[in-house]
């Protein structure tokens, strides 16, 4: 498999622009079939956490952070009772959090998701069952399929002391049911800025359905959330930026 940066260069649309992704930036890009065939995560299904937040009066916002943030992206965007779900940056400083940036693996940064949600339609602990089943393989460290690299590890950055004794009691439980093969090695750190991603990278998903790393890595994922959790699955997703009609 080429490596990122020397991956070609490839056309997608940015808003309802056409925008040329350089060499140097391709960092979701994997052009070998085969490699990205193996790659798919299978999704798993798992219990819900026993601990969940009270159902809050207004939008509530998390952050996810598992693999390249189109898959992540997507996936949340179709989960009912998710307004947005915006890619970005979180881990490291303001001034390092660009895609050329993080790519070098040395800024703290992951790619990662900001996840804004209505808790009367769908709760945090929901989120987590959902990102730890369909969104990623939580077993993984600092990989993510055929990404490498600590910007693709497997985190939740919390905002708050309630979403933080969530996650830990449900990757504690989860640890001891066993239903995973290995152990889950997903990252809980405070979250300290959330850093919005280029405008090309937003709705990556939908945007560009056939492209083969998505074709193989992530619309797998989209299929998973249809079967497994039918309720919270919706088929138009919530995109960060409208079509034009």
């Amino acid at each position: 498999m080429l490596a990122k940066r020397d991956a070609h260069p490839i056309t997608v649309k940015a808003g309802h622009h056409l925008r040329l992704i350089a060499p140097a930036l391709a960092l979701c890009v994997a052009l070998s079939f085969g490699a990205a065939a193996r790659a798919a995560e299978p999704a798993i299904s798992i219990p819900p956490p026993s601990l969940d937040e009270k159902t809050a009066s207004g939008p509530e916002t998390a952050v996810f952070s598992g693999g390249c943030f189109w898959g992540v992206q997507g996936v949340f965007q179709h989960v009912k009772g998710v307004s947005k779900a915006v890619s970005g940056y979180a881990g490291g400083s303001r001034d390092t959090a660009s895609y050329e940036a993080v790519s070098n693996g040395d800024t703290g940064h992951a790619e990662s998701v900001e996840v804004t949600y209505d808790p009367s339609q769908v709760s945090y602990g929901k989120l987590l069952q959902i990102f730890f089943s369909v969104g990623h393989n939580p077993t993984q460290l600092n990989y993510q399929g055929p990404d490498r690299g600590t910007q693709y590890r497997s985190a939740l950055f919390v905002a708050t002391p309630e979403q933080k004794k969530i996650a830990e009691a449900y990757i504690a439980e989860l640890g001891k049911s066993g239903v995973f093969p290995a152990e889950i090695v997903t990252e809980i750190a405070p979250l300290n800025g959330f850093y919005v991603a280029e405008a090309y990278h937003q709705d990556f998903l939908t945007r560009n359905p056939t492209y083969p790393y998505i074709v193989y890595n992530d619309m797998p994922k989209i299929e998973s959330l249809r079967k497994l959790f039918p309720q919270s699955f919706r088929a138009n997703p919530v995109l960060v930026f409208k079509a034009k009609s």
